[in-house]
């Protein structure tokens, strides 16, 4: 067991060193093609533009990597002045990519495309020498010479099959290139507003078979991914706090991921989470970003915020046991997620709500006859499409199913990581309305 648990770190650390090497051989690879296709294909060898591209192509890609390893390195100050052109890059260079791949299917056509001719010439008479010995061809023609039509010579290109001059070509990847960046600029664009005026409140219901039927419309706010960091801060949280004082729930769950930093750097940004109000209170569940910091003090910090965490815990509620797991990245610490401590000894006849930050865990949740589980983590993949990566990993992306007698609900999160945009998966506050099938 000790070599295990010596070894561990070093498996993290490789997996880390592994990931970093294909994420490096991907932007790498992306950034030459970007460079190809904005600008050396838009370009005139020498010129402003492609001197300037050249020197966009390095620094960009350099930017974003030092706002991916910053909160590593640099001080909270620093990581700001990289956060935004460093994380803002990594989704204009996914949407870059992928649009002018579907411009490689129409610039064929476009470099063929036909265009307008001149009115035709009329025909004109070319002479053609008479095979040697062989006489006039015609007794008419003194000359012994044949008229023949313009455009029959032998060796002329077909029709249709003109080489491509060098200005249209270049017309065409500067139309392509133009046409890329605006949908790039679209799209990242439209995501980052709907990250930062705030996450919108979806409504859900969800019957449990032990609820009583006084506990029917029983209202859960579901919070998770808030991602307090270099660019989301204090105003996000006022927005997300507003948001679910708004709704009026009789709890509220903040499950997990509420930071990227330490207790110093963003305890000023998690303040106003202090004006959560519900009528059984607010609890909150670690989720793996916490341990990237430090998750003791920031479980202290919430608690002196009136939000009271549930450390592989349970609250016994007038109507159902509310419980909460410690997120799986705690286990390198000694500080995993333990269901034995949470549920071991609770009456099962009684209905229950289990806050855990990943959904991966409801095989063992269900394994502890939990009514119904509440997570967050994968953002819905975030960035379209990585909801199709994020289906790989998760159980659920995103929404409500059913494993066994067990529910999960799994929320896209009020907030972003690394760059403040989404595509394709909405941030959202989840009002849960319990539903007792007694009712």
């Amino acid at each position: 067991m000790a070599v295990r648990g010596a070894g561990a770190p070093i498996l993290a650390g490789m997996v880390i060193v592994v990931v970093l090497v294909v994420a490096l051989v991907l932007i790498g690879a992306g950034q030459w093609y970007l460079w190809r296709r904005l600008v050396r294909d838009v370009s005139r060898p020498g010129g402003r533009w492609r001197r300037a591209g050249t020197v966009l192509a390095v620094v960009l890609p350099v930017l974003s990597f030092g706002a991916l390893l910053g909160g590593r390195v640099l001080p909270m100050a620093a990581e700001r002045w990289l956060a935004w052109p460093g994380y803002l890059w990594l989704p204009v260079m996914l949407y870059l990519v992928l649009a002018l791949a579907v411009g490689e299917l129409v610039r064929p056509v476009l470099l063929r495309w036909p265009r307008r001719r001149a009115a035709e010439p009329a025909a004109v008479a070319v002479p053609v020498a008479a095979s040697a010995g062989s006489g006039p061809a015609d007794p008419a023609d003194p000359t012994g010479a044949a008229e023949t039509t313009a455009g029959t010579t032998a060796g002329e290109p077909e029709r249709g099959r003109e080489p491509v001059d060098a200005s249209r070509r270049l017309f065409v990847s500067r139309a392509v290139a133009v046409a890329a960046g605006g949908v790039a600029a679209g799209v990242v664009g439209n995501g980052a507003y709907g990250v930062l005026r705030g996450p919108r409140v979806k409504q859900v219901t969800v019957p449990l078979a032990k609820l009583p039927r006084a506990a029917h419309g029983y209202r859960i706010a579901v919070v998770s991914d808030i991602h307090l960091g270099p660019i989301l801060g204090r105003g996000h949280t006022r927005r997300i706090v507003d948001t679910i004082n708004a709704t009026q729930p009789d709890l509220i769950a903040v499950v997990g991921d509420l930071v990227d930093g330490s207790v110093p750097d963003l305890g000023p940004a998690a303040r106003p989470l202090a004006d959560l109000r519900a009528r059984d209170g607010a609890f909150f569940v670690t989720g793996n970003h916490e341990y990237f910091s430090g998750a003791a003090p920031w479980v202290e910090f919430v608690r002196e915020l009136g939000v009271h965490p549930l450390e592989n815990d349970r609250t016994e509620l007038p109507y159902f046991d509310l419980a909460g797991v410690n997120d799986i990245a705690g286990t390198a610490e000694g500080h995993g997620p333990d269901y034995a401590r949470a549920l071991g000894d609770r009456d099962r006849a009684r209905a229950s709500v289990l806050l855990a930050h990943q959904p991966v865990t409801i095989h063992d949740t269900v394994k502890w006859g939990v009514d119904l589980q509440l997570s967050g983590h994968t953002h819905g993949g975030q960035l379209w499409p990585g909801n199709y990566l994020a289906e790989l990993a998760n159980p659920t992306v995103a929404g409500l199913e059913r494993y066994g007698d067990t529910q999960l609900y799994v929320t896209r999160g009020a907030g972003a990581w690394g760059p403040p945009v989404r595509v394709g998966a909405p941030s959202d506050i989840t009002v849960i309305t319990l539903a007792s099938k007694a009712a």
